[in-house]
């Protein structure tokens, strides 16, 4: 058969041979990660960054989605994902995938990394190289500092196995009672409360080049380990290993029968402190058969739930080091840029500020004169997205703020001005995501404190997360009532602003107002509006509106003309978008799709994707924009908002998704994705058969990295 004809051949694009694992795709990500550390091109305190990202994504992955998986094989689920393979098939395939992984992490942290951070003055030390005046350091160091918090739990007849907490690290301890002979177990917790590399003062650090080092340290569970008499004082004590354990932390709320959802899910965090089944241990690989069949014993888990680990547990802890003061060793510091359009506000300032509007334009003209483009962290957050809330909140004709919150930092000067503007007497409602995976207990803070002030909280739908980013604010001008919106990809978090790449759009548009007074009406009231002038909203109307732009530029091919589709998000795994995606592919629409993370769809296969590219960008900052470009046979349309093409964001949660009309931000919009297409440093592209390959300049080209490129466009 000719390639034509198999491309027209009637074929089912619900096949499983169409689709990845989403689990194993997402293994590669995290192993795109991993090569980050490795890659001698990244400075190398980053490298020992992204050592520890990876840690502490596996930890994530291990926590809720291993934790899921083995939740469905107990209870029998018979629900096939997209790519046909059932949750004990899964699990099978993350263990093979994952161990050489694993292998290769800490082999490359203990005879690459260690060695390169000794050359640079940085030694991170075994407690058996340590000379006898360190050692004498250290045992007066535990006495004074570390032996009055630990507890040691012995193991017998008389005392149960003890409760292991999530992702704590432990020494299993085998003493010997030297009168009877008798050998028997102890668990000792490596207490998270104290710097997990315990570091000398200047005069006993490592010399380095006739001078002493940068920083000499040790791990704490060695510490302990060596200094164990203390702790049993009388016994032999025979051998002791670490080992680290992670549970399932997912939350199980029943939204629907709880009187108060704030209470449900503080009572859901009391147990997930506890942590539920254990998921996974993690031993060093020297830790004998009798102890490791023990522990796995009490903590109920299989052979295959085992890690073994040569060298140290815990990578996540060598974040710690970025905070050396060493900036040879670390990417060049970034100072985000204000926008030129907003250069010539007058700040407000005084306690409470002040608007002194007569020293510039204000906010709200800036807005007026035309729509405003965000990209963080290239832009300013604090001059940019905070600004426009400090601003609505002491601006004497601001009348209202509304506002959703998924995620925001502890200590958020967004939050405080919410509060102020309450203090002020403008009517002030916000939309808290009690739900946001592992930040339920600080939004739950901040909700308390918000209605302590008098601002309206509501907790969001029951059965869907409040995951859309948008901001309303309305206020009374000379001739009418105005309404300023911002519609974002990224959450109101100055700390994460300033390391995740996201896009927004500062406007006054009155139908996207519009639209956004309906959005907060249906998350604060009873609404069933299905309808909305500009914005795709889900879960109404998003899947259908996604999947008519994609029909539409299928139908533009089979008139004659071609189709063009470029989609940037994190993660892409519904069947439904795939499969529309296939058949646009099918009809000749050439399609880019820029994924950071999972992606389901298997690109290049003859009949079904042949006209599918798909990269990934992996940098010093976390790509999480989601930009969507449709060519409509020339009249281009763009489209950004907080959703992912998943189930979760299609079906579960309330997300936005809006349209930017303004040409000039458009055109912007389609040159940072021209750039991410081009990018022969950072992107990696996905091959048919699952694998990624990293991009690289071939000898007569420049390197083009994306995320250097849009901080040098931010500069000019």
């Amino acid at each position: 058969m000719s390639k034509s004809k198999k491309t027209t051949a009637q074929i089912n694009l619900l096949d499983p041979q169409y689709y990845f694992s989403r689990e194993l795709s997402w293994l590669e990500f995290n192993n795109r990660v991993l090569h980050e550390a490795i890659d001698p091109r990244t400075p190398l305190l980053e490298r020992l960054k992204f050592m520890a990202i990876f840690s502490s994504n596996l930890d994530e992955f291990f926590m809720v989605r291993v934790a899921g998986l083995k939740q469905q094989v107990e209870a029998n689920v018979s629900k096939l994902p997209p790519d046909g393979r059932t949750p004990s098939e899964q699990l099978d395939l993350i263990s093979q995938r994952l161990r050489p992984m694993v292998i290769q992490q800490h082999q490359h942290f203990e005879q690459a990394l260690r060695p390169l951070l000794a050359r640079e003055g940085i030694h991170l030390l075994d407690y058996v190289d340590l000379s006898q005046e360190q050692r004498t350091y250290l045992q007066n160091y535990f006495e004074e500092q570390i032996f009055p918090v630990l507890t040691p739990l012995a193991v017998d007849p008389s005392h149960p196995f003890p409760y292991i907490s999530n992702l704590s690290l432990n020494l299993a301890v085998v003493v010997k009672d030297p009168e009877t002979g008798e050998e028997f177990f102890a668990r000792v917790k490596v207490p998270k409360v104290l710097p997990r590399f315990v570091s000398f003062p200047e005069e006993l650090r490592q010399r380095h080049k006739d001078r002493p080092a940068i920083w000499t340290g040790v791990p704490l569970e060695q510490v302990i380990g060596h200094n164990l008499e203390s702790l049993f004082p009388g016994m032999n004590i025979q051998e002791y290993h670490t080992f680290r354990i992670t549970r399932n932390a997912d939350l199980a709320v029943e939204e629907d029968e709880a009187d108060d959802l704030l209470q449900a899910i503080e009572q859901e965090l009391r147990k997930r402190r506890l942590g539920g089944s254990t998921v996974r241990i993690e031993v060093q690989a020297t830790t004998p058969d009798t102890v490791r069949k023990m522990l796995r014993r009490e903590l109920g888990l299989k052979e295959k739930d085992v890690y073994l680990v040569e060298g140290l547990l815990g990578l996540g802890d060598l974040m710690s080091l970025m905070e050396l003061p060493l900036p040879a060793l670390k990417d060049p510091e970034w100072t985000p840029v204000v926008p030129a359009r907003l250069r010539r506000i007058a700040e407000p300032d005084g306690e409470p500020f002040e608007l002194k509007l007569e020293e510039g334009e204000d906010f709200f003209a800036a807005m007026r004169a035309s729509d405003l483009l965000i990209h963080n962290p290239y832009h300013s957050f604090a001059a940019t997205v905070q600004r426009f809330i400090t601003y609505a909140a002491y601006d004497p004709k601001v009348l209202a703020i509304k506002m959703t919150l998924y995620r925001t930092s502890g200590d958020s000067p967004i939050l405080h001005a919410l509060i102020a503007a309450a203090a002020n007497g403008k009517q002030v409602a916000v939309i808290v995501e009690l739900k946001a995976r592992f930040d339920e207990e600080n939004n739950i803070n901040w909700a308390r404190k918000l209605e302590q002030a008098g601002v309206h909280v509501v907790y969001g739908l029951v059965g869907l997360k409040t995951h859309t980013k948008v901001a309303l604010v309305v206020r009374r001008e000379e001739d009418c009532i105005r309404r300023y919106v911002h519609i974002g990809t990224g959450n109101y978090n100055s700390k994460t602003a300033r390391i995740y790449t996201d896009v927004g759009l500062l406007s006054c548009r009155e139908e996207l107002g519009a639209d956004l007074t309906d959005l907060f009406n249906y998350l604060t009231g009873y609404s069933r509006q299905r309808s909305y002038r500009k914005l795709l909203l889900a879960p109404v109307n998003m899947r259908d509106r996604f999947i008519a732009l994609i029909d539409r530029e299928i139908e533009h091919c089979r008139n004659g003309a071609t189709g063009r589709i470029v989609a940037k998000m994190n993660a892409l795994v519904d069947q439904t978008l795939i499969a529309k995606l296939y058949e646009a592919s099918r009809a000749g629409v050439k399609i880019d799709l820029i994924v950071r993370g999972m992606c389901s769809l298997r690109p290049g296969v003859e009949g079904a994707s042949e006209n599918i590219r798909v990269i990934s960008i992996i940098g010093r900052f976390l790509e999480h924009s989601r930009i969507f470009y449709f060519d409509n046979g020339g009249e281009e349309e763009v489209y950004i908002g907080s959703a992912d093409w998943m189930p979760r964001n299609l079906d579960r949660r309330v997300e936005a998704i809006a349209p930017v009309e303004d040409p000039e931000i458009a055109k912007d919009l389609q040159e940072i994705l021209g750039i991410m297409l081009s990018d022969n440093r950072q992107a990696w592209d996905l091959q048919p058969d699952g694998r990624y390959i990293q991009r690289h300049p071939s000898d007569d080209s420049p390197e083009q990295s994306t995320q250097k490129i849009l901080m040098e466009m931010a500069l000019q």
